[in-house]
């Protein structure tokens, strides 16, 4: 079993770094080669006080992974409702009730990007950060803004649009932006392979995960994440595997 888990942690591991799309880094952490701690990374997302400022975080891998999420704290200081100033402890359901075997340690960390986007004051974790937010929005994005530069090295400028002034078209904007992230991480579960392949076994009764699952185990090519028809073998040994019979 933990043979199995190292392998899906380092093919993970692989994954991202093979993504240059989304920004995201994913280390052993420290100098060493151990792949249950690991030391994620991401920028802050544009249009919030985060902007321009570079995020780590502690990934701590338990043994039940993946059955169970990744221990996630941030190790860059963060004034942030969801996220404690203190310790950089995380509230995020992603990373406890709504974790899925599916989900990656990319699309965890995409996850937390995204919140950074989209804040939820009235479920926090430092109760200080929600209620400055709440009650002093144009207070929080200054002082969000302040730590960001001093402990993210985002560049010394204030940010052009606050909570408290905010336009429609930045509202607009930030929701897409967390529409686009949600899609991200729904994105991650098919592992690289094209969507459409995978939800023609889907459309059959399988899961995502089931599928993507009996792909690899098979060895089917992702071809780049293009689309294309599966050879009449390859379907054979894809079924036999859902169907529990290979």
């Amino acid at each position: 079993m933990a043979s199995n888990r190292a392998r899906r942690i380092a093919k993970e591991i692989a994954d991202i770094k093979a993504d240059v799309h989304s920004h995201i880094v994913v280390d052993p952490a420290g100098n060493g080669d151990d792949l249950t701690h690991l030391r994620g990374q991401f920028n802050g997302p544009p249009d919030t006080p985060y902007e321009g400022g570079t995020f780590f975080v502690d990934i701590k891998i338990p043994s039940e992974y993946p059955f169970r999420p990744p221990n996630m704290k941030f190790e860059t200081k963060i004034w942030h409702p969801n996220v404690s100033s203190q310790t950089g402890a995380i509230c995020l359901d992603t990373l406890s009730s709504q974790w899925s075997p599916v989900l990656t340690i990319k699309s965890a960390l995409i996850s937390l990007q995204s919140l950074l986007s989209t804040p939820e004051p009235k479920d926090p974790q430092d109760a200080e950060v929600a209620g400055m937010m709440i009650r002093n929005p144009a207070e929080f994005e200054h002082v969000a803004r302040d730590w960001s530069v001093k402990y993210a090295g985002a560049p010394k400028k204030e940010v052009a649009e606050g909570s408290g002034g905010a336009t429609a078209e930045s509202i607009k904007r930030k929701a897409q932006q967390a529409k686009d992230n949600e899609e991200k991480v729904k994105l991650a579960a098919y592992h690289g392979y094209n969507k459409d392949l995978i939800d023609r076994f889907v459309a059959m009764g399988f899961d995502v995960e089931s599928v993507v699952s009996a792909f690899e185990y098979v060895g089917i090519d992702k071809m780049n994440g293009d689309d294309y028809e599966l050879e009449e073998a390859y379907m054979g040994d894809i079924t036999a595997r859902l169907f529990g019979e290979a």
